[in-house]
């Protein structure tokens, strides 16, 4: 072969190859990426990594789970966690209905709830037989009429809702809603909870009416007690409990409405702050997870809740929040000094004063309505 003929059959074999390149040659499926230009492999994930095909999204309230818990979590089941946060049920409930509810494989609405999302369609049932360790709970959480024989929910936590307090040097405060609706006491900044189950069942209870009242004239009197605490100097805002914490935290509030384990933790941070139980009652709450109708994990939302079921996991949680546990069997692993503690584990004459919030159907029209009023004075 002459050296143009050996010319022209090198060209003949580059352009071979260039084509064969162009139409996939290599063995990467479509869509694939490489990186540094190695071909990306099958390799099975090392120990502890998650299965990028074993996911679990949960939807829960801001700072409620202990990081290092759904770690260990990831960790022993090979499952990948993500975790997108609401600070209240309104919040929660709305994106569910806006269609939002296959995002989700777990949600943690508190129990008054449970109905709507029930009636709604937004949940579904738990399969009990995929969760052993349901024997742990206290009988008394599981028993609840917003879901009778507890198909669609599995107890969290419970707590209640009171005030955090920082004091002013030599100032003492009574245990009392006063503290929010009584214009002439000398306390400082305050924040009522901005939604309307929570700043008008307050109110309520501080005139000595049930907070599941349902009588115009009542809820009525609750709108203007809270029209008229928004009218007083000091009054800062409506806000959610984690920032009107910060607010107490940081030196800008006195007084904030919150949840009693944010609180508690943050006093344990900062003993200027304290956690109030008003004399005249507060909320006490329980939430729970359940799984929302077309949730793409079911399998291994099961497997998580299994696992927050196991008393170690359950007082870890509990450890970590400064809430109450419902798991029976985990009530001797807290900590002395939590069980003790009366904002954690409120004693019976506390309890007495005590309302759980009910689902008002459609009655509850009657406070949204109030609280739009309330929130355009």
């Amino acid at each position: 072969m002459n050296l143009k003929n050996a010319a022209k059959a090198l060209l003949v074999m580059a352009m071979l190859a260039f084509a064969l390149a162009a139409c996939g040659g290599d063995d990467r499926k479509e869509g694939e990426e490489t990186q540094g230009g190695a071909k990306p492999t099958s390799a099975a994930p090392a120990p502890g990594q998650a299965d990028a095909g074993k996911k679990l999204t949960i939807f829960i309230w801001s700072e409620y789970i202990d990081p290092e818990v759904i770690s260990d979590f990831e960790k022993t089941h090979n499952v990948r966690v993500k975790l997108d946060l609401y600070e209240s049920n309104e919040e929660m409930i709305s994106a569910l209905q806006t269609g939002r509810q296959g995002a989700y494989d777990i949600i943690v609405p508190t129990t008054y709830f449970l109905p709507s999302l029930i009636n709604l369609g937004l949940i579904q049932p738990i399969r009990k037989e995929l969760l052993p360790n349901l024997g742990n709970l206290d009988p008394s959480f599981t028993e609840i009429e917003e879901d009778p024989g507890n198909k669609f929910n599995v107890p969290y936590q419970w707590g209640t809702s009171g005030m955090a307090i920082r004091a002013k040097p030599g100032q003492t405060y009574e245990n009392s809603w006063d503290l929010l609706f009584k214009p002439s006491l000398d306390k400082g900044n305050f924040i009522i909870f901005d939604t309307a189950r929570d700043a008008l069942g307050a109110a309520l209870m501080y005139l000595g009416y049930s907070s599941n009242t349902i009588d115009p004239a009542q809820v009525k009197e609750a709108g203007d007690l809270l029209i008229q605490a928004k009218n007083q100097p000091t009054f800062m805002s409506f806000n959610g409990g984690v920032d009107g914490l910060s607010n107490v935290m940081g030196g800008v509030a006195s007084i904030a409405q919150v949840y009693s384990g944010e609180s508690v933790k943050a006093s344990l941070e900062d003993p200027e702050v304290k956690y109030v139980i008003p004399k005249e009652g507060c909320e006490i709450w329980m939430d729970v997870f359940a799984i929302p109708t077309g949730a793409a994990n079911v399998e291994v939302a099961h497997e998580f809740l299994n696992y927050i079921l196991e008393p170690e996991i359950a007082a870890r949680l509990a450890t970590y929040s400064k809430y109450g546990t419902p798991n029976a069997k985990a009530m001797s692993l807290i900590p002395t000094e939590d069980r003790d503690n009366p904002g954690i584990y409120p004693p019976q004459d506390l309890r007495a004063n005590m309302q759980y919030y009910k689902d008002l159907g459609n009655d509850g029209r009657l406070f949204e309505e109030t609280w739009t009023f309330v929130k355009s004075r």
